[in-house]
């Protein structure tokens, strides 16, 4: 094989992965929220597995609006608008390269904040640990979730660099 078709085969297979990569990210996505993030147990009596959507839903019940408000948009609206906006970007991949570099900078700036729904569970669940409130274990959605937020930054670098290489200045 020469040096030009292996060179077409490894770019092949290098924009083969992030359609793939985004698929994994959306499932893992859509399964973590779903999946319990831990299971609390009480005093041996009360035990719960609660995940992102039941807990989300827990607060609309609770009419802790503000609450719900918040965890929605960082947990289920950002996540799924960045990946949307990155399957947009690729898919219009020879379309106008500066909207491409527009869309791309609001994933940027999305991706500023896809983490701090991960702190926040983190620092319930210390907090909760630590006053001996209950005992808590780590659920898979929990994993699944902070999965799919790390493979959604390689996937948008991955992106920026096939797609969007910095302008010459020639």
């Amino acid at each position: 094989m020469s040096n030009s078709s292996a060179a077409n085969t490894s770019g092949w297979f290098t924009r083969a992965r992030i359609p793939v990569m985004l698929v994994v990210a959306f499932l893992l996505f859509g399964t973590g929220v779903f999946f319990p993030f831990f299971h609390v147990s009480k005093l041996w009596i009360f035990d719960s597995a609660i995940s992102v959507v039941s807990g989300i839903a827990t607060l609309f019940k609770e009419e802790e609006y503000f609450l719900f408000a918040i965890l929605s948009l960082f947990t289920l609206a950002f996540p799924l608008v960045k990946l949307s906006l990155l399957t947009l970007i690729w898919m219009e991949n020879d379309q106008n390269l500066a909207r491409l570099r527009r869309l791309h900078k609001w994933v940027d700036s999305l991706g500023k904040w896809s983490m701090l729904d991960v702190f926040v569970v983190a620092v319930l669940i210390v907090t909760m640990k630590a006053a001996g409130l209950a005992k808590l274990e780590i659920g898979l959605g929990l994993y699944l979730f902070t999965a799919s937020v790390v493979l959604t930054q390689f996937t948008s670098a991955r992106i920026h660099r096939e797609l969007l290489p910095a302008p010459s200045h020639a």
